[in-house]
């Protein structure tokens, strides 16, 4: 396929994860290895949270850079082909992370985001994960 077609945009998108992703695996071995135990993908809540606390009204979402606009380096990339199109995707999934956070605080739930660029350094990954759980002040979210 040549590049740049919609064919081959369409072949690639289907192959992008929503869930079960790398950066979320490496976050649930993480999580695993040091004793915790969790939910996955919870359809009853809003946004569908990544990792579930039940017990501790508490979750973990793990965020794609790119796919959700943070800003560092891989997250500010600027695609080349049909920009417009794709930083409006990306806007939209912002706008949409911010609704859920929003509708799991009300819920009472605790949140935090794992951005995908911090997983270079798990073992700082990790102390905010325990700092995270292990709180048990009533914080909005991270």
């Amino acid at each position: 396929m040549k590049e740049g077609t919609p064919e081959l945009r369409s072949r690639i998108m289907r192959a992008v994860k929503g869930r079960d992703t790398g950066p979320e695996m490496l976050v649930r071995r993480l999580v695993f290895n040091m004793g915790y135990r969790y939910r996955l993908h919870c359809a009853d809540l809003p946004g569908k949270p990544d990792l579930v606390f039940a017990g501790r009204h508490k979750i973990i979402f793990v965020h794609g850079c790119f796919w959700h606009g943070h800003d560092c380096q891989r997250g500010a990339r600027k695609p080349k082909q049909n920009a417009a199109y794709w930083l409006a995707k990306i806007n939209s999934n912002r706008d949409r992370d911010e609704v859920t956070l929003e509708a799991l605080n009300k819920l009472g739930w605790r949140t935090l985001i794992i951005w995908e660029c911090e997983l270079k350094e798990p073992e700082s990954v990790k102390r905010r994960i325990v700092e995270f759980l292990e709180d048990h002040k009533e914080i909005l979210h991270n």
